[in-house]
């Protein structure tokens, strides 16, 4: 089968790749064609666009690069005509495959969407424009399937794959992390600031103003694979800092807390129970205009599936070294640390266990053949 997929950020390749995997466990002949990253590339098959080349951030960010998305736009179905493929696999990133799928279903093309946008947090009117274009949708996240029975569209929970790409992993011991990267013996604290420069730049200017502040600490940049040393390299010179690029998994696997922007990294943080604090802080324009449209409680994916406040969120003003001291006290030191840990348990068995990406591939490769 002829599978072209389309993902657009370091969190969709991650999810992509096994996916892939998965796919090619059950159909030998799996060609595959794809707009996603590394990992997706080290499977096999064709990649057609790095994420890395469309990695925009907020509002406004979008706004000055609508020419290159438009144009990348009319070339991905230029491409799809050509592949001819025998499905369409979206990976999250809606504003770029909503597009597409609206030209794909009506142009002939089986359409499956894995990682459902994040309609549950703002514009729940694309509900329509998603049961339209979509012939099925695999979401990961408890909470999203009942949003869209409540909408009228039946979706399939199967699982947060996250589980099984942290329970996979090849594991590196801690003495041997240390060593290799130099960290001594002091607890570390881990500092996850994102993974766009607009983003990493925000996160970093606030989380560094911690370490003078925690001598008894390492803290330790946990590098992005969207974006290269040279980038970090300012912010390391300035502090007495670690920086660890592309090896998130093996720094969480020994951290003592950490400093998190907000996304998928809060719950990666959270399957590792690292006792965590949430982080976020856009451009003014964008979070006014942020403000205006989302209507969810929290914006951690940890406290959004408990549905109840497990991790500080810290956002916007919020988010100044004063607030950031007093929550690290917290999580290092207090009976939040503590009760953190229980909510951590409690949170990885609501997310449905083990095998997402094989239950997917297994659904997606059945459609087909139906």
């Amino acid at each position: 089968m002829k599978y072209y997929i389309i993902a657009g950020e370091a969190s969709g390749d991650l999810h992509g790749s096994n996916l892939m995997k998965a796919l090619q466990n059950i159909d030998v002949d799996a060609n595959f064609r794809f707009w996603g990253g590394d990992l997706m590339q080290a499977v096999g098959g064709k990649l057609v666009k790095h994420y890395k080349e469309r990695a925009f951030m907020g509002f406004v960010e979008v706004i000055m690069n609508l020419n290159k998305i438009f144009k990348d736009i009319s070339f991905c179905k230029n491409d799809i005509e050509e592949f001819n493929p025998d499905v369409i696999i979206f990976i999250d990133n809606s504003g770029f495959n909503l597009r597409i799928a609206k030209w794909a279903k009506p142009a002939g093309f089986r359409t499956n969407y894995y990682i459902s946008p994040q309609v549950w947090a703002s514009r729940a009117s694309r509900v329509k424009a998603i049961k339209r274009d979509i012939d099925a949708m695999y979401v990961i996240l408890p909470f999203v399937a009942p949003f869209y029975k409540k909408h009228g569209y039946e979706v399939t929970f199967v699982g947060h794959p996250l589980i099984d790409a942290i329970a996979n992993r090849e594991q590196v011991g801690e003495f041997k992390f240390r060593e290799e990267y130099r960290l001594g013996d002091k607890p570390l604290i881990a500092l996850l600031p994102g993974s766009r420069k607009q983003e990493i730049t925000k996160m970093l200017s606030v989380m560094l103003k911690m370490v003078d502040k925690y001598p008894d600490y390492q803290f330790v940049i946990a590098g992005a694979p969207s974006q290269d040393y040279s980038f970090y390299e300012p912010f390391i010179k300035s502090k007495d800092v670690k920086f660890i690029s592309n090896k998130t998994y093996d720094l969480l696997s020994i951290s003592m807390a950490a400093l998190v922007t907000s996304g998928t990294a809060t719950l990666e943080t959270a399957l590792f129970k690292v006792p965590q604090v949430v982080c976020y802080k856009g451009s003014a324009i964008s979070y006014q205009i942020a403000k205006r449209i989302i209507t969810l409680k929290f914006i951690s994916l940890v406290n959004l599936v408990m549905d109840r406040e497990v991790v500080t969120e810290l956002i916007q003003d919020d988010f100044n070294k004063k607030r950031l001291q007093t929550e690290l006290d917290n999580i290092l030191n207090s009976e939040k640390r503590k009760k953190m840990f229980l909510d951590y348990y409690e949170l990885e068995k609501a997310l449905g266990g083990r095998g997402a990406s094989e239950k997917t591939a297994k659904l997606i490769y059945e459609s087909i053949n139906s």
